[in-house]
This record gives C-alpha cells, sequence and structure tokens, in this order.
C-alpha cells in the first residue's frame, strides 16, 4: 500500500508553493496581458464599426450629392435646349418675315420695272413694229 511519509508533503508544499510563485510571476501576467489585448482588439472592432458606418453614411451622402448634381445638370440641359429652341423658333420665324418683307418688296420693285417697261414698250412699239417689219421684208416702209 501507499505511504504518506514526509517526502509526499515536501513535495505537496513544493507544488502549492510553486502555484503561487507562477501563479503570481507567469500566469496572472500573461492572463493580464491576453486581457489587454483582448479589450485593444475589442476596441478596435468598435473603431472599425463606426468607422464603416461613417463611411457607409458618407458615400450615401456622396451618392446622393451625386443623384442631385446629375438631375440638377439634366434639367439645366433640357432648359438650356428649351430657351435655345424657343430661340431658334424666334430667329427663324423673324427671318420668315424679313425674308416675306423682302420678297413683297422685291415683288413691288419688280412690278414697277415691269409697269416701267411696259410703258417703254407701249411708247416704242410702233417703232419697234416698223424696224421688224422693214428686217423682215427687207424694204422701207415709210
Amino acid at each position: 500500500m501507499i505511504d504518506i511519509n514526509t517526502t509526499f508533503w515536501i513535495q505537496l508544499v513544493n507544488f502549492v508553493v510553486l502555484m503561487f510563485v507562477l501563479n503570481a510571476i507567469l500566469y496572472k501576467p500573461i492572463l493580464n496581458v491576453m486581457e489587454k489585448r483582448k479589450q485593444h482588439l475589442q476596441g478596435l472592432d468598435d473603431e472599425v464599426k463606426s468607422l464603416e458606418q461613417t463611411v457607409d453614411a458618407k458615400v450615401a451622402d456622396y451618392e446622393e450629392k451625386l443623384r442631385q448634381a446629375r438631375l440638377e445638370a439634366m434639367n439645366e440641359k433640357n432648359e438650356i435646349q428649351r430657351m435655345a429652341s424657343d430661340e431658334g423658333k424666334t430667329i427663324t420665324e423673324e427671318a420668315r418675315q424679313e425674308i416675306s418683307k423682302m420678297v413683297d418688296g422685291f415683288k413691288k420693285k419688280m412690278d414697277s420695272e415691269m409697269a416701267d417697261v411696259r410703258k417703254i414698250l407701249k411708247s416704242q412699239a410702233e417703232k419697234i413694229s416698223v424696224e421688224i417689219s422693214e428686217k423682215v421684208l427687207g424694204r422701207s416702209i415709210q
């Protein structure tokens, strides 16, 4: 059978002392370092999550501003196109009116010139007909 002698008690005391010494020198510092590391990593994780939320909010804000800017640009483009179209219609209408006035002026001028030419031709018609007759007949008619 197993006898409990002094060696056992010495080893038991040695074990207990060694446990206290190792606990004080090794285990507690290691556990403290591990706990600090865990807290530090948790803090970093929280900071990363916070930064991700901030980045997501800023990206959403940026995308909203970009969408608004595109919408404003499109509205401004449409407004400019509408204004240009209106201006083009106005210019075209003014040009049509100007051309119509010019055509009317030319017609009046042509009518006036035609009337003048008719007057001249009426006054010279007899003379011209005599000249033509003389040329066709080859002799003088008077």
